[in-house]
Parts: structure tokens; C-alpha cells; sequence
């Protein structure tokens, strides 16, 4: 499927504001580093399919921290759709649109939002039932400022984005005041360096920032 906006996964990420995404290295960080979030109050995180911990880092955080709305990343082909929704992921992502992947995702239920860049992109998303979107690589892409520009004419669909790359604790808030943005995604929470050093009060503090800023910019 979709991520539907009105959907449970949809929801909660939006709730969160923020998903933490992630090149995990070693399986038994997974666990640790989803500790950290969570006490930090980053409730959402995104395991990127970039190493073979991945996928073994989901299920222990699953196990061990249940409450975590763990989703994975860079999902690029139909095989590794099956693979996610098998390891109990919440969410799939990927960082652009393929569309034998998003309809393997449709076929098994897996929710999914598909990465865009271009109007393109985002019309063959919506002809595939898609309503939550990836922006990514956003900054490099033109910003915030883009997306508004690119949407414009999609604008009466009420789709929703997250954006990714590029996106730190400077300039979340401007994303986020935007009626556009569902969340952000951001990979500054927990540097691939910082998780291999075992940084985890680094982590949390992070964490805390950014949850902080999402409160605070929610509740204006």
C-alpha cells in the first residue's frame, strides 16, 4: 500500500515530527541506538538498506524497544519489499520512485512513500495511490522553497512530503512551520561515527533538541 495520511504508520510519524535515519553497522547497536532516541523523544526511525545489519537491527529493536516506530530505508527492489515487511518494519522508504517496487509494496501491504524530485516524479507517485511522499535529496534540490514551487500544481491533491538531505536542527524549523511537511528526515540525530563509537548520550541529546523544536514548533 501507500502510506495513506490517515493511516496508523502515517499518523505516528507525523506525531513524531522527526525520523531518525540510520546506517547501522552492527546489529547489537540497533537496540542501544533506539534506546537513545527514545529517551531523547525521537519516537520514529528509519534503517537505512545500506549494510547487512539492517534488517537484523530491525527485528531486535522490535523485540527490545516495541514502542520505537521503526521503518526501513533504501528499499530498491520488490525481493527487499518482502524482506522488510518480514522483518516488521512499520514503514518502508526509498529515495526515488520505482514503480515494480511501490506496487510490490501495494500487493503485501507494506506502507510505503516513494522518494520525488521532480514533477514527474510526483505525478507517477499519485497515479500509484501514493499521498506521502519522500523530498529527497531536498536541500540540494533547491530547499523548501522548490517543493512549494513543485506542488503548487498538485496542490488541490493535499499530498504531504518528507523531506531528506540536508536537513539538520538549524533548519528543521523552517520545514516543519510548512503545512506541506508530514516530518523530517534526519541523519544528523546519529552520524554513522557517532553509532560505532557507542555515543549514545550524544544520541540522546540530539534527540532531545529536535524533539523539543518539534513541540515547540507544533504548538504555535
Amino acid at each position: 500500500m501507500s502510506m495513506a495520511l490517515d493511516s496508523e504508520a502515517a499518523r505516528r510519524v507525523y506525531e513524531a515530527g522527526v525520523v531518525a535515519v540510520l546506517v547501522v553497522d552492527r546489529e547489537e547497536d540497533a537496540v542501544p541506538l533506539a534506546e537513545a532516541l527514545m529517551s531523547g523523544g525521537i519516537r520514529a526511525m528509519e534503517l537505512t538498506l545500506r549494510t547487512p545489519a539492517a534488517l537484523g537491527g530491525l527485528r531486535a529493536i522490535r523485540r527490545a524497544v516495541p514502542e520505537m516506530i521503526a521503518g526501513v530505508g533504501t528499499v530498491l527492489t520488490p525481493e527487499q519489499v518482502d524482506q522488510v515487511l518480514d522483518a516488521g518494519a512499520a514503514f518502508g522508504v526509498a529515495p526515488g520512485l520505482n514503480p515494480r517496487v511501490v506496487a510490490r509494496a501495494r500487493e503485501i501491504g507494506l506502507p510505503f512513500a516513494p522518494g520525488i524530485a521532480t514533477p514527474t516524479d510526483i505525478e507517477l507517485a499519485v497515479e500509484m495511490g501514493c499521498r506521502l511522499l519522500k523530498y529527497f535529496p531536498a536541500q540540494s534540490l533547491g530547499g523548501l522553497k522548490r517543493l512549494k514551487d513543485m506542488d503548487a500544481p498538485y496542490h488541490h491533491l493535499d499530498l504531504r512530503y518528507i523531506p531528506l538531505g540536508g536537513i539538520h536542527a538549524e533548519n528543521m524549523a523552517d520545514y516543519l512551520a510548512s503545512p506541506l511537511i508530514h516530518a523530517v528526515g534526519g541523519s544528523w540525530l546519529a552520524p554513522r561515527d557517532v553509532i560505532l563509537e557507542g555515543g549514545w548520550d550524544r544520541i540522546a541529546a540530539a534527540a532531545r533538541e529536535a524533539a523539543d523544536r518539534v513541540r515547540e514548533i507544533r504548538s504555535r
